[in-house]
């Protein structure tokens, strides 16, 4: 079902980490000759005909999401949404446990949890988050058709955000450039960046399928959620959703102990060797924050990177 190759890096070069000390580049065997394979640490061998065979349902709720996209903000709106606004549930549960990482024990290298297994037992509905592209995803997804909310983000935001991730969650300790170059040439983890966009982009208009932007969710938060309450047929009050535009806020989700991530961050930064570092899962959520951490040199990158993947598609990133 799937090719399975080693990704090897010049030692200069290497993206290989605690988290994720070797990578394979992950490919259908019936995919198209242009579709690039997916960089996954090579755990993930031992589960990609599960993960492709899993059993889904008509009432789970998928969260897809390439890396630093905005996906903890998308659970906590969307389940609360799909649970008619239960905060008190919310508040008790860890967004983690209400909203399952998917993939977390076939990628995480020193996560001993088989997560695909937890999601199996999960009670019903069942909230799924997952980074995987489309299709890495359980084949199911289009025959049973559960609802899927996908949100897409600007990759030059991401690379910065990703950055952060991979040094501080993943243990990396190369170089900026490094990480930046490899990450342009879709060779760092859940890569690649903009055909992962496109695979969804391009299901858009499936009725099971919400297509959103991280941009529009900072800039008209209110009218995002209005649109989700519909996708899932929930209405509620106009006080109602104001309330919950700031519950989301990022301000309040970086405060509240559910869903800003401490206890995974200083976890995984245990495991990895930056324990005493700092480091906020949850940092700034701001739209162009790379134009204040980015070279001159690395936002001309990401823009020809950009504008290469992107030829031929209707789609155009928010900025």
């Amino acid at each position: 079902m799937f090719d399975f190759k080693p990704l090897e890096f010049d030692a200069a070069d290497s993206l290989g980490c605690p988290g994720a000390p070797t990578f394979v580049e992950v490919k259908l065997k019936d995919s198209p000759e242009e579709t690039k394979p997916c960089v996954l640490p090579a755990k993930f061998v031992d589960y990609a005909d599960r993960i492709r065979n899993f059993q889904v349902y008509e009432d789970d709720v998928w969260i897809v999401t390439f890396p630093k996209c905005g996906t903890t903000w998308t659970q906590e709106m969307v389940w609360l949404i799909d649970h008619d606004l239960d905060y008190d549930t919310a508040k008790q549960v860890n967004l983690n446990a209400r909203s399952v990482f998917f993939e977390l024990g076939a990628v995480g290298h020193n996560i001993p949890v088989d997560t695909v297994t937890t999601v199996e037992n999960l009670p019903r509905p069942r909230h799924i988050k997952s980074h995987l592209p489309l299709v890495l995803l359980p084949q199911q997804l289009w025959t049973v058709k559960p609802r899927i909310v996908y949100v897409s983000r600007n990759p030059k935001d991401v690379a910065v955000s990703y950055l952060h991730h991979y040094q501080m969650i993943m243990g990396f300790r190369g170089s900026k450039d490094t990480f930046l170059r490899q990450l342009a040439a879709d060779k760092v983890m859940y890569c690649p960046q903009v055909q992962h966009v496109l695979e969804f982009w391009r299901v858009r208009a499936e009725p099971n399928v919400l297509f959103l932007s991280y941009e529009r969710m900072k800039r008209d938060l209110r009218g995002v959620v209005a649109q989700v309450c519909q996708f899932f047929g929930k209405e509620f009050t106009e006080e109602q959703l104001d309330s919950l535009a700031e519950h989301l806020s990022f301000d309040q989700m970086k405060k509240n102990p559910s869903t800003n991530n401490v206890q995974m961050t200083q976890n995984a930064m245990r495991m990895n060797g930056r324990v005493g570092e700092k480091f906020e899962f949850m940092r700034k959520g701001q739209i162009g924050d790379h134009k204040n951490e980015l070279s001159e040199e690395f936002i001309k990158l990401f823009d020809e990177y950009i504008e290469r993947e992107l030829s031929g598609s209707d789609f155009q990133f928010d900025t």
